[in-house]
């Protein structure tokens, strides 16, 4: 996906995996695990640690014992591309994430049209890996892993026991659904004044990640590892929530096996290439712009 060529940069990436699954594919059979892991070591020589990775990732996870039979066809690596490309629209499938939060999860993802409970629980296991109680390098706390200050804006004492807290699954889960209407929101804003380019819930994962000033200032989803990685870590995993294809037998609800939650792919933990959550002056991550963006962000929230 490239900022600045709009929905070109995600059709290229979608079409280069296909072809590297199409390389490898005769007799109507998908690629083996080992020899998607060749081709993935081949994409790291040849293009450095780039854009295909967390799909590809993806694709091994899912089709190295997620196939229920242990088989798998070209159709169903269709159907996880097309999932991979889509809306993250559709519904949640209960079984992959912890019982007690398919609640949160749906009515976080019902807050607004453009960011489905797919998304929500998608985005939860590549920030945290549904620990509640993680407490990420920047400070970033709880199960979606906000800033404090960002917290503060969105969260609610949504689980009626008279605190709000970011270590309150269900605080934090809805707090993160606020956040990506709200985002979501700008995201159309700036497209619809020609300010950016791309879909709308690829402007907001990114914004999620690095802040809206760096997708406004890179005119899309910024053109870096950290924020194209972790656009494509997030996509990467609709297909397991939607049900698209099973777990893993034995996987834990909300966690596939071999991915570090909080690490974009490509990046090195501790060291990033673009702006952070922590660092970046993004209005929209400040207590202070509450009150001005408040009715805003009420108009955004509406499904």
């Amino acid at each position: 996906m490239s900022a600045g060529t709009g929905e070109s940069g995600e059709g290229g990436t979608s079409t280069a995996v296909r072809n590297t699954i199409a390389a490898g594919t005769g007799c109507g059979c998908l690629l083996s695990p080992l020899a998607l892991l060749g081709t993935l070591v081949v994409i790291i020589i040849i293009g450095g640690f780039g854009v295909l990775l967390a799909p590809l990732i993806a694709l091994i996870l899912l089709f190295s014992g997620g196939g229920g039979d242990g088989s798998a066809g070209a159709d169903d690596a269709d159907e996880v591309i097309a999932v991979f490309n889509g809306d993250g629209g559709g519904e949640l499938d209960t079984s992959t994430v912890p019982e007690d939060l398919v609640d949160p999860i749906e009515e976080a993802g019902d807050l607004c049209g453009t960011i489905g409970p797919v998304v929500i629980a998608s985005q939860i296991e590549r920030e945290s890996g549904f620990n509640r109680d993680l407490v990420g390098e920047n400070g970033e706390e709880g199960i979606s892993q906000l800033p404090p200050a960002v917290f503060e804006k969105y969260g609610e004492d949504d689980d009626g026991n008279d605190e709000t807290s970011a270590f309150d699954a269900e605080d934090s889960i809805m707090a993160q659904g606020r956040h990506l209407c709200d985002l979501a929101g700008q995201a159309q804003r700036m497209i619809d004044a020609n300010e950016a380019t791309g879909s709308v819930l690829d402007l907001a994962l990114a914004g999620y990640h690095v802040g809206m000033n760096a997708v406004r200032a890179a005119k899309g989803v910024p053109q870096t590892n950290e924020a194209q990685g972790y656009v494509l870590a997030v996509r990467a995993q609709f297909a397991k929530y939607a049900g698209v294809a099973a777990p893993p037998p034995g996987a834990t609800p909300g966690v596939t096996p071999g991915v570090t939650p909080g690490v974009t792919p490509g990046v090195t933990p501790g060291v990033s290439p673009g702006v952070t959550r922590a660092t970046d002056p993004d209005p929209t991550s400040s207590p202070s712009a509450s009150a001005a963006s408040g009715t805003e962000h009420q108009e955004d929230s509406q499904p």
